[in-house]
């Protein structure tokens, strides 16, 4: 429905939902629940230069309200991924996809970026700099904006295509996190990756998670990433895609009138995995019920 479209950069979106990187593989997982093309976009899971098997075991728990997750960017690989997932894709999505690029270099995002330049189905790229399942000194440089802006200044001199920069809610210059990369040259802002978390066994004393710390995710850290959206709205004047926590069609007009273009459904995929469908036939019922004319209308209106 017409009501329900969005601009999102240069790609115009039938409706706002998106599945985040890393709850929803590449599609396979999810196209015999649905017919995936109902889908505004979706964002494949994060991409490296080399494979990656990711994080010893156990690696995900259950949480009151949400879950930790520590994955450690498991993935096959840029050459295997264009070898052999790109014709994959192809054949179970029509629209415009939204490749994730991970990396531990500024060279390393760089060269994975640079790659999907040619590649018909991506119609933009996230940089994820914020993953938390990764060590420390791999991540070292994620919340300097001395590093983020030359980070993005590099991606911009070799990419044609948007790009969106994930940010991290684990550092407290967010903002100027988001203004650096703006003024390098992102064409918007993924806001947010998960918070750190962790759980502990009370029968034995024992960490959950193999990392110790994890990436906690759910509808316990909405309130939070609707107020990093709201505070990122009043600073910066590209896109944003709001992610954290988001459930339901309120959730999403929450995030929207919050400053959001579009919104990311992560974990909830991994609970409920036909969730982003029942919001998309949710949400015509829903901005009716609040005397909404367009979704377009409401993005940032909550300032104004």
């Amino acid at each position: 429905m017409s009501n329900l479209n969005v601009q999102l950069s240069s790609m115009m979106l039938d409706n706002p939902i998106i599945p985040a990187s890393g709850t929803f593989g590449f599609g396979y997982e999810f196209k015999d629940f649905y017919d995936i093309n109902i889908l505004g976009s979706m964002v494949l899971k994060s991409i490296t230069k080399s494979a990656r098997f990711g994080n010893d075991t156990p690696r995900i728990a259950e949480c009151k309200s949400g879950m930790l997750n520590a994955i450690g960017l498991q993935n096959p690989g840029i050459e295997a991924f264009l070898e052999d997932e790109v014709l994959k894709i192809n054949k179970i999505f029509k629209k415009k996809i939204i490749a994730s690029v991970a990396g531990f270099s500024e060279e390393e995002y760089v060269y994975v970026a640079k790659k999907f330049n040619d590649i018909e189905i991506v119609g933009m790229l996230e940089i994820n700099i914020s993953c938390p399942n990764i060590k420390k000194e791999e991540g070292k440089f994620f919340s300097s904006e001395k590093n983020i802006y030359s980070l993005c200044r590099e991606i911009r001199k070799v990419v044609k295509k948007p790009f969106f920069i994930k940010l991290s809610p684990n550092t407290e210059n967010v903002i100027s996190v988001a203004k650096a990369a703006e003024d390098a040259g992102a064409n918007g802002i993924t806001a947010c990756n998960t918070y750190f978390g962790m759980a502990i066994d009370p029968r034995n004393g024992k960490v959950v998670v193999s990392t110790k710390k994890a990436g906690f995710s759910g509808p316990a850290i909405k309130p939070l990433t609707v107020r990093l959206v709201y505070e990122i709205f009043e600073n910066v004047k590209v896109p944003i895609m709001g992610s954290g926590g988001i459930s339901n069609s309120d959730d999403v007009i929450e995030f929207m009138y919050a400053g959001a273009t579009a919104t990311q459904i992560g974990s909830q995929n991994l609970i409920n995995p036909t969730v982003c469908k029942e919001i998309i036939s949710d949400l015509p019922k829903k901005i009716k019920k609040y005397n909404i004319k367009s979704l377009k209308d409401i993005i940032g209106k909550s300032h104004y």
